[in-house]
């Protein structure tokens, strides 16, 4: 009866060892204490009593945007424009709303649009030349002479002669041989001459001074747009001296008209004598 408790004792013993074995080799290796088994399995193993969990992935965290404020700036440093000449100009046309062409129209000369009534003033110091207060032209005859209707030329100090045309009348006191500064009002604007039939504006003309029968110089022998320009946008020294010269050389003190020369027939061949004026020589200047 002992032998045979005996023998049960050791079958158990010998059970139990090859169990032990069994599950040292199912599970995985690992640290005691710390299970290695996936968590639905832990979950399954556990038994009662026993907590368990999964520790999640942490989430990087995000990193705040640092705000950037900009230095406030200097303000921008204002550059006077380069000094072109020993002249200082005016744009022609005063206190008033202008446009004008940029650009060869026939003659080399522009148009600048303005309100009638606005000032046409001296673009130069320089000394008045000649004087139309009368409105001569027709438009049966359509005499050279006539077109710019009542008008004003200065031959600036600097030697160059500036024409303002198509005025509605000049400013009393202006008249040939006067002084004047730049800026000094000389007549307002009107449609006087052949502008008649179209808005009021101002026609400029840049030329030399010549005998006040030669009327095609006078209308205009330089392209003035470059100098318009400059004189409207801030740049006052520069100065049309040097073209003029240019193209006086070119073409002559006197040359003969080759554009818009002829008036319709039966008007007289020669305009009506001027009025005598001082005539006063006045180099080109730079």
């Amino acid at each position: 009866m002992e032998i045979m408790r005996s023998g049960h004792i050791a079958r158990l013993t010998v059970a139990a060892g090859v169990l032990l074995a069994t599950g040292a080799c199912a599970a995985p290796g690992g640290v005691a204490g710390v299970s290695t088994l996936p968590p639905a399995a832990e979950v399954a193993a556990a038994g009662p009593g026993r907590v368990t969990a999964t520790i999640p992935t942490p989430s990087p965290t995000p990193v705040a945007q640092a705000s950037v404020t900009r230095p406030a700036g200097d303000d921008p440093v204002q550059v006077p424009p380069p000094k072109l000449s020993n002249f200082t100009y005016v744009f022609p046309v005063k206190d008033c709303r202008v446009s004008y062409e940029s650009r060869l129209l026939v003659l080399p000369k522009t148009t600048i649009w303005t309100g009638k009534g606005c000032s046409f003033i001296s673009p130069v110091n320089g000394v008045v030349d000649e004087v139309n207060a009368k409105n001569r032209w027709k438009p049966s005859t359509d005499r050279g002479a006539d077109r710019e209707g009542r008008f004003v030329t200065v031959v600036g100090d600097d030697g160059v002669r500036y024409l303002g045309g198509h005025l509605d009348k000049v400013t009393p006191g202006i008249k040939p041989g006067v002084r004047v500064s730049a800026g000094q009002v000389l007549g307002q604007v009107g449609n006087s001459g052949n502008a008649r039939s179209t808005a009021s504006n101002l026609y400029f003309a840049i030329s030399w001074k010549t005998d006040h029968s030669l009327w095609w110089v006078r209308r205009g022998m330089v392209e003035p747009w470059e100098y318009l320009d400059a004189w409207l946008n801030g740049n006052r020294t520069l100065s049309p001296a040097e073209r003029t010269r240019a193209v006086m050389s070119r073409v002559g003190v006197s040359p003969k008209c080759s554009t818009l020369c002829a008036s319709k027939p039966g008007a007289p061949d020669k305009p009506e004598k001027p009025s005598p004026t001082p005539e006063e020589k006045i180099p080109l200047g730079n």
